[in-house]
């Protein structure tokens, strides 16, 4: 006890000055580049020095706050939940090295090749298919700058538009379902994924449609930006290419239409759709649905024989084959989730073996790739798996120490409005989103912001409309996205930069990718001014 005597000094007592010597440290460790995990597992334990003493954490080690303190560590890892991280990144890294995300792009280009602008349209649209497939972000970039970036230069895009598009809708990942992002947030929250993801698709598809509404009209104002190719006279025109479509989606539907009802007659025959009288219905798996799906499978026919024609049909499935493979993964991903077959590390798993079973009958997927994929997916989770600890630490022992409680009275002792307490969050989310991972924001911040929004009177969320007080936690964590999204572009550390510079031509420097930015940033951030002003918007599908 002698020699703990000598670090009595130590001990703070007081909250303020622990606050800012924890804020102070985390910048200096950072800046002196640390990893995020072990700086915030090193203030974890001096936390607890400063706030409970040293004989306190090391004299009955094993018990008291380090008791707390592992048992905090123990519910974060052992969490089933977690086991869908690494599957969704070892799903992310097959698509990546597979032709499917090559196949998919083609396909697009084909039906937007004529359109001003289309290219950076179809780049938006992969992104959005991409990011709900597998929800990882640099993956993402990455394989659309080998893939896009290329083309549209070739074709004389304007630099900043095609680094742009590519970079923010390569983000997408972020908000679209199923985010590592809230999965993340709901494992630290103990919020429901399942209604994070419901809520977070309506902010994710506003957010893509921003981004394509952008390019529209920036490319109608000055078409020099995006230069149309030269016409091909075999291409079909515009009519007949909309019939094609048409087409392409009306054999797709028949598909669509066969596996549902398969899947009815699956759970009539193992009775899991006899429910009671007051039990909600089975979305598209009750007796009642045959008929309606009988009719659009009629009504698809009616269009492919009678006004399409089999010919047309014929030549719009070949120009649309390769959107199959993608949307046959979503519809297992994103299908067994929301159809009620599986939990999300189900689903995961699910959509990892889909996408292997799709290779393999592609003749595409060999032991290289699956070895590369596999590697990749331990250091990414390894990564994840490091912050999780660390930060989960420094959290626990904050709460420990009472500091959520006096963030919250600091928080609540300024008098703002309850609006005014959310844009400084919001405000707080987006300056350290330019400096730190979103994985230790969520770990370290939310744990002591999320309390103080859910004390406040829910009432007054918003401008237009309400939240109901049980969906509040759901409408931050997707405004929490909305942030980690805008992060992903910020300057200094914006990460979605150093992933495209990696595959970038020499050419292009950080200070061009930062520059192109700037316009699809203040799209993001009006995003989040719509969510916050009509909160709703998050809560319609809940």
């Amino acid at each position: 006890m002698e020699f703990l005597d000598l670090f009595a000094w130590l001990k703070v007592g007081d909250l303020s000055t622990l606050s800012t010597i924890l804020l102070l440290g985390m910048f200096l460790l950072l800046a002196l580049g640390m990893p995020l995990g072990f700086a915030s597992a090193f203030l974890a334990v001096a936390t607890l020095v400063m706030k409970f003493g040293p004989e306190t954490v090391f004299a009955h080690f094993g018990r008291g706050p380090l008791l707390v303190l592992g048992q905090a560590l123990y519910r974060q890892l052992t969490s089933y939940v977690l086991i869908s991280v690494p599957l969704f990144i070892f799903m992310a890294s097959m698509l990546e090295r597979s032709g499917i995300a090559r196949d998919m792009y083609s396909s697009l280009s084909l039906w937007m090749n004529r359109t001003r602008g289309g290219i950076a349209i179809v780049t938006s649209i992969m992104a959005v298919i991409m990011a709900a497939m597998s929800g990882i972000i640099g993956g993402e970039v990455v394989l659309l700058g080998l893939i896009a970036l290329p083309q549209m230069l070739r074709l004389g895009y304007n630099q900043d538009l095609a680094i742009g598009t590519i970079c923010a809708s390569g983000t997408l990942g972020t908000m679209i379902p199923p985010s590592i992002v809230l999965i993340m947030y709901g494992l630290v929250t103990e919020t429901s994924i399942k209604s994070l993801f419901a809520a977070s698709f309506l902010p994710g598809f506003i957010l893509a449609s921003f981004f394509i509404i952008y390019i529209v009209l920036r490319t109608q104002i000055n078409p020099r930006l995006a230069p149309l190719p030269e016409s091909d006279p075999e291409d079909p025109a515009g009519f007949d290419k909309g019939l094609m479509f048409l087409g392409f989606v009306s054999r797709l539907a028949l598909w669509l239409c066969g596996a549902l009802l398969l899947r009815i007659i699956f759970f009539t025959l193992t009775g899991q759709n006899n429910l009671p009288a007051e039990a909600d219905p089975i979305l598209f798996g009750m007796v009642s649905d045959i008929p309606w799906i009988i009719g659009a499978a009629i009504t698809a026919l009616v269009l492919i024989f009678f006004i399409i024609g089999r010919e047309r049909t014929a030549k719009g499935w070949e120009m649309g084959k390769g959107l199959i493979a993608p949307l046959i993964v979503i519809g297992v991903v994103l299908g067994s989730i929301y159809g009620g077959i599986t939990g999300i590390t189900e689903a995961a798993g699910m959509g990892a073996i889909t996408v292997f079973v799709i290779g393999l009958i592609r003749r595409e997927m060999t032991f290289e790739i699956v070895w590369d994929s596999v590697m990749r997916t331990l250091k990414s989770t390894g990564t994840i798996i490091w912050v999780t600890i660390g930060a989960s630490a420094l959290a626990s022992a904050y709460t420990l120490a009472g500091g959520p409680t006096y963030v919250a009275n600091l928080i609540t002792a300024t008098h703002l409005p309850t609006m005014g307490i959310i844009l400084v969050m919001m405000f707080v989310f987006l300056v350290m989103g330019m400096f730190m991972d979103w994985t230790g924001i969520v770990l370290l911040i939310m744990p002591v912001f999320l309390p103080v929004v859910l004390k406040l009177p829910v009432e007054e969320i918003g401008f237009f409309g309400h939240v109901d007080p049980a969906q509040v936690a759901i409408w931050f964590g997707v405004l929490f996205c909305m942030n980690m999204q805008v992060s992903f572009l910020s300057p200094p550390f914006g990460p979605a930069a150093f992933f495209l510079k990696s595959v970038a031509p020499k050419n292009i420097e950080l200070s061009d990718i930062f520059r192109a930015f700037l316009p699809f940033i203040g799209i993001q951030l009006l995003a989040l001014a719509v969510l916050l002003c009509w909160p709703q918007i998050v809560t319609m599908f809940l």
